[in-house]
């Protein structure tokens, strides 16, 4: 009974155009009313196609705009029923579910708790059990806020582990690219030399075969200037034939062609590029040489081991030989070893000193007052120092962005194609070439120590 009322409620309240409880109801000439809204859309699409002739939506009776009045009695039952909280009824009997089964966990009615289904059973009246069921379903929630919360940061935390992923993968993939970049230069250089080389090997080998090819054109030319004369003879008269035929003969006879010289066009000049592509610290160290120190060039403040291959700096020596040959300005001591042609690598086990310079330089270099080490004064080396870090001594100096701390600095020289090299040995990384060089004289390993950062020149194959 009581749903059914609540029906017929709701479909009075209902507005026929919207078909939904009416908002702001409004009534004209014949009763009906609609949500005002409807309404007024209603009228401004039938002026539209029709002028002002209005009719009900409902019963079609004529009415006028002018009709339409609130209905504020509707409006106030619209908002009971609204906020009326409707009691449920048992679909079975219509009766008001007052009781809770606990055995099947349903809502029932005095008559359902009677019949077979539930005859037996525990039930309780609905407002005993309903707190008891709060709390459960407040722990139950109070329980799921808790998972939620762990569920919260297991997720911030997954996040924070891509992100870190994200990024190492990011930091490892620049590195890659750079090892690459450092491969490909080295590459480059490799093969700037090899070029030089096979370049300089056909040139040779093209002016002997060209001297050669010259040699022929002259023999050719003579033996031309002969047979003329022969044939001359051959057609002149027979006094003109025999004037003078025995020296004649004689020339003739005495005209020889030499063999030119062999000469083996074998290419001198062989690069294995998957070599070099596969062992950067092996190419370089087919051209290591051993280096040791010249104690005649080493600045007063510098001290030498006893082979010659440590140097540290120290107090002033007082008995040391005032040279030419020794750097005065600097504390800079210079290798026994020359390089006026060829390839020419050495090693330089730098340690963790905070400053050093290496590289190599020109015999006859400034060594005191006036001193520049640049390559406009003879000086290719780099440094690394505490206020810059590491710089290629150009001129301006150039900044290094080195990847790893070097231990061991390779020195890579090749003389005839003017190029100055530096790699780290402890990663096999190319640190930085000189722009190309047109050496005239004699370079020499060049080295300046600073305090506490003692050089050690190891021998080869160590």
């Amino acid at each position: 009974m009581a749903s059914t009322i609540i029906t017929k409620i709701q479909e009075i309240a209902t507005c026929s155009i919207c078909q939904n409880l009416m908002m702001s109801p409004v009534s004209i000439t014949c009763g009906h009313s609609f949500c005002q809204v409807c309404l007024e859309q209603h009228l401004y699409r039938v002026q539209l196609s029709q002028g002002h002739t209005f009719l009900c939506p409902l019963c079609q009776v004529p009415f006028s705009k002018n009709s339409l009045r609130v209905n504020k009695h509707l409006e106030s039952i619209i908002e009971v029923f609204e906020d009326m909280d409707t009691e449920l009824l048992c679909e079975a009997h219509e009766e008001r579910l007052q009781l809770f089964c606990e055995d099947d966990g349903q809502l029932i009615c005095w008559r359902c708790e009677r019949a077979p289904p539930h005859q037996g059973h525990a039930t309780e009246l609905v407002e005993d059990v309903c707190q008891v069921y709060k709390e459960k379903l407040q722990k139950a929630v109070a329980k799921l806020n808790e998972l939620h919360t762990e569920c919260m940061n297991q997720k911030a935390f997954v996040e924070t582990q891509i992100t870190e992923w994200q990024d190492a993968i990011e930091i490892h993939r620049q590195k890659i690219k750079s090892d690459f970049k450092d491969l490909h230069s080295f590459l480059h250089e490799e093969e700037k030399a090899f070029l030089w080389k096979l370049e300089n090997e056909e040139e040779q080998m093209l002016a002997k075969l060209r001297e050669s090819k010259a040699k022929l054109e002259q023999k050719s030319d003579e033996l031309e200037s002969h047979k003329v004369e022969l044939e001359g003879k051959c057609q002149g008269s027979d006094q003109n034939l025999l004037q003078d035929v025995k020296g004649t003969l004689s020339r003739a006879c005495a005209v020889k062609l030499e063999a030119p010289e062999a000469f083996s066009l074998v290419i001198q000049t062989v690069c294995d590029v998957a070599e070099l592509y596969l062992d950067v610290k092996k190419i370089l160290r087919r051209h290591q040489v051993s280096v040791t120190l010249d104690p005649d060039t080493a600045h007063p403040a510098l001290t030498l081991s006893e082979h010659c291959r440590r140097v540290s700096r120290g107090c002033s020596q007082q008995n040391t030989e005032v040279s030419p040959t020794r750097f005065m300005a600097f504390p800079c001591v210079l290798g026994r070893e020359r390089f006026s042609s060829g390839r020419h690598y050495f090693e330089v086990n730098v340690g963790e000193g905070t400053a050093w310079d290496v590289g190599v330089c020109m015999e006859n270099v400034q060594r005191g007052l006036g001193m520049k080490q640049e390559p406009e004064s003879g000086f290719w080396a780099i440094r690394l120092c505490a206020e810059n870090g590491y710089v290629a001594l150009t001129s301006p100096p150039t900044a290094l962005e080195l990847r790893d701390v070097p231990l061991v600095v390779g020195v890579a020289l090749d003389y005839e194609a003017g190029a100055v090299s530096f790699y780290s040995m402890t990663s096999g990384l190319h640190i930085f070439t000189f722009p190309k060089a047109s050496f005239s004289g004699t370079l020499r390993p060049y080295f300046q120590v600073y305090q506490h950062s003692p050089l050690f020149l190891p021998p080869c194959g160590e």
